[in-house]
């Protein structure tokens, strides 16, 4: 990464007459700034990216569907930060995913309603609707499928079925208000199925817009000329041959060690198909927010984001990458911050609270 060039001191000699005493001290002259290099040219390095990246839409819409209602995404708002979901009132959707701290927890793994922590790390679930799959081993096709696993899974909000949670909710008379006008028609609208849709479908509205989704639609300064060189560095290294797309990640399983070998004993996309050649594949992370998502990998094993870097540098390309590197990279990926829109993100009044 290119240093920023240090102040240079020039000193004017003062001006002598033939007579000593005719001597003057030489005038002060404030320090001079050394020309700085130019950075890259933003033009060509949006040409580079707009052909492996795609900047954020409004909306996170499902596939051939509409915007969801607004009734449908405050019941979803709701429900998301609603601990009574949990079998012992203590635990939501924002417990894990803390939509305060960029959508994670900043735990290695998370624990559950009786303290006990799951085996993996909890991913931040802004942007989360852009990816192709759920789950690190992709086990869900999509965040209304996704959000009502950790409902009934025992280590994590540990409700016992389908019925019991249909039960809890309808015992509730606004939340059985609150569904009825976002499914309007429905016999019986209160159902697991539907609360999934329901925080699915606030979820897909939970986008962060960054400095570099300004610079794909043509800010030649949204981005600093050190962010710049780190994006050419990015992908000079290969880093997009898993962190492509809107979401820069999100898409497609890798094998964890690809190149070099890692030391896992999670058997990632295995769980889902039984598969032996799918043993310790993992879907890649997105990497919007992944300054603030730490620790990092699958298992939180990882604590500082410049080793993230190098270690996937080496596992997943064989690249060895020098301070430099990954100094220019960790500069890009700065510019994957951005916020979800404050108030959208608020959590609400709870129904019956």
């Amino acid at each position: 990464m290119r240093r920023a060039s240090l102040p240079l001191l020039f000193v004017l000699a003062g001006c002598f007459g033939s007579d000593p005493a005719s001597e003057q001290a030489a005038p002060e002259v404030a320090p001079a700034e050394k020309a700085a290099a130019p950075g890259p040219d933003p033009a060509e390095v949006r040409k580079l990216a707009s052909a492996l990246f795609k900047p954020l839409p409004e909306f996170a819409a499902r596939q051939g569907a509409e915007r969801p209602s607004d009734s449908l995404v405050a019941l979803g708002r709701a429900l998301y930060h609603d601990p009574r979901l949990s079998v012992n009132d203590r635990i939501s959707c924002n417990s894990c995913h803390d939509l305060a701290r960029f959508g994670a927890d900043g735990e290695p793994t998370s624990p559950g309603h009786d303290g006990t922590r799951g085996g993996r790390n909890s991913p931040t679930v802004l942007n989360a609707a852009l990816h192709a799959t759920q789950f690190w081993d992709g086990r869900a096709a999509d965040v209304e499928e996704q959000a009502t696993g950790p409902i009934l899974n025992p280590v994590e909000m540990g409700m016992p079925d389908a019925a019991a949670v249909e039960a809890k909710v309808r015992g509730i008379s606004e939340y059985e208000e609150m569904f009825a006008a976002a499914f309007p028609g429905a016999d019986q609208p209160v159902t697991l199925t539907n609360i999934g849709v329901a925080i699915g479908a606030f979820e897909r509205g939970l986008l962060t817009p960054a400095p570099f989704d300004r610079f794909l639609k043509g800010d030649d300064e949204a981005m600093t000329p050190e962010q710049l060189a780190g994006l050419k560095t990015f992908v000079d290294v290969g880093c997009t041959s898993c962190h492509n797309g809107v979401a820069l990640g999100g898409q497609g399983f890798f094998k964890l060690g690809q190149v070099v070998p890692y030391e896992t004993s999670d058997l990632g996309r295995f769980d889902v198909t039984q598969n032996e050649a799918d043993k310790h594949f993992f879907k890649p992370p997105s990497l919007r927010n992944i300054t603030e998502t730490g620790p990092w990998f699958h298992d939180g094993s990882v604590t500082d984001l410049g080793e993230a870097v190098r270690l996937m540098a080496k596992h997943q390309l064989g690249r060895e990458l020098d301070d430099d590197q990954v100094r220019s990279i960790l500069a890009f990926l700065g510019a994957l911050k951005g916020d979800a829109d404050a108030e959208y993100a608020k959590a609400p009044t709870l129904p019956g609270m």
